[in-house]
């Protein structure tokens, strides 16, 4: 019974590089080896891998009637059960696929979704899983519930008692599914507006938000927890972290953040999961700051960069500041990346973890000032703006007042620059 219940799913991967495709949604052998880690990732087997070559896609099986005979022949001799293509395939695509190979289709879109249904923890994540698992299955139903088109109408061959007004059972279950997005959707929007009232506390607080992003498994969980101290799970598979982790992270003695931790982007990320996920990605736009993570460790870690800059640009966050860091720079030969807002560091073993704080302490740097204050005991409630909105390095109670040191923000200078002892008002120009 065990042996069955931990059986493997077989998979034969195909993809296909057509010249009318735009490039990046052609397949290649570095798209094909990460839908093999992403079916892993799943919990399959892959056994064998195509790529077809050829001017555009068969309109009617994606594939050329050749290789989709090849592929039912492979599928027959080594006792494969799903067939996972790393193209988007039309619904009519996947239904041609399906009754001519004879095993379970997917294309990559799919593929994902299963994964994130898998990963989601918190009720925000599965909320955000679902709502993009069903706006996938709408367009779909035709071809996966052909037994539900059955017509339960005025005339036709529908059983005695069933014939009169009626729908098809497919148009119910559309209705059925529409209704269900409406809901989903109504609850993340009830999620983005506690989303905007918790960010419009933290701004009043003054406390600035960092968030990490980067292509999938490049090593951000690995990196909050290096600089935090958290506990966050850190695993080398993909898709390790849906749900949004934050925490403190002290970046110097005057200023301090909160960390959140990001779903990773990946190559042909599908439409409708950003969609669903922009209750969570929108942070990235209202974000003081980005970390960008790249796996200098991987050889396509270029293109990687790229695809994640596009969907950050994508969710309106390009205007963000942002430092790229670099990571697993302990296993890369070469020349290592340099330049302003450029971190090199291994988020494992800790190296580099110093310069990253500093450069980003230099980027949040607004202005900020140290003081040194005198504040008589009938206006000791400042304490609390300076507590909340600064940060106070030291206080002592004398008979004169509070005598305390802080770094302030320049709007908050503008209310205690009174306090400073033998402080006057700089004259303008046109006063000397």
């Amino acid at each position: 019974m065990n042996e069955t219940q931990n059986k493997k799913e077989r998979a034969i991967l195909a993809g296909l590089a057509a010249a009318s495709m735009d490039e990046r949604e052609r397949s290649s052998e570095v798209s094909m080896d990460e839908l093999a880690a992403l079916v892993e990732t799943a919990g399959g087997e892959v056994v064998i891998t195509l790529i077809q070559t050829r001017p555009t896609p068969e309109p009617r099986s994606f594939l050329g009637d050749g290789k989709v005979r090849e592929m039912k022949a492979l599928i027959e001799d080594n006792d494969i059960d799903l067939a996972v293509f790393d193209n988007e395939l039309s619904p009519s695509q996947m239904r041609v696929l399906e009754e001519e190979l004879g095993v379970h289709v997917l294309d990559r879109s799919g593929l994902i979704l299963d994964i994130f249904a898998q990963r989601a923890r918190t009720r925000e994540g599965q909320l955000q899983v679902e709502l993009a698992q069903y706006k996938y299955l709408l367009p779909r139903l035709t071809g996966m519930w052909t037994h539900l088109v059955r017509q339960t109408a005025a005339g036709g061959s529908s059983p005695i008692g069933t014939r009169g007004p009626g729908e098809t059972q497919l148009e119910t279950d559309r209705r059925h599914i529409r209704r269900k997005i409406q809901k989903l959707e109504e609850e993340l929007a009830e999620v983005r507006r506690v989303r905007a009232t918790q960010r419009r506390r933290r701004e009043k607080n003054a406390l600035p938000v960092v968030a990490l992003v980067g292509y999938t498994n490049a090593g951000k969980s690995t990196l909050l927890n290096c600089l935090t101290g958290a506990d966050i799970p850190a695993n080398d598979r993909l898709f390790d972290t849906l749900d949004t982790t934050t925490r403190r992270l002290r970046v110097d003695e005057l200023q301090e953040v909160l960390l959140s931790d990001t779903v990773g982007f990946i190559r042909k990320l599908p439409t409708h999961l950003i969609e669903a996920f922009k209750a969570t990605l929108e942070e990235l736009r209202f974000a003081d700051a980005l970390l960008h993570v790249i796996d200098l460790s991987n050889p396509e870690w270029e293109a990687q960069a790229e695809v994640v800059d596009g969907l950050i640009a994508q969710l309106g966050a390009e205007t963000t500041p942002c430092i790229r860091v670099y990571n697993k720079c302990d296993r890369y030969f070469g020349i290592l990346p340099h330049g302003e807002n450029t971190v090199c560091i291994s988020a494992k073993s800790g190296e580099g973890a110093a310069e990253l704080l500093e450069a980003l302490s230099k980027l949040l740097d607004r202005g900020r000032r140290r003081v040194k204050l005198l504040i008589p005991y009938a206006d000791a409630g400042l304490m609390d703006s300076l507590k909340r909105e600064g940060a106070v390095l030291s206080a002592a109670y004398t008979e004169a007042g509070i005598e305390l040191e802080a770094v302030v923000q320049p709007e908050l200078y503008g209310r205690v620059k009174a306090y400073i002892p033998g402080y006057t008002e700089p004259k303008e120009d046109w006063e000397t």
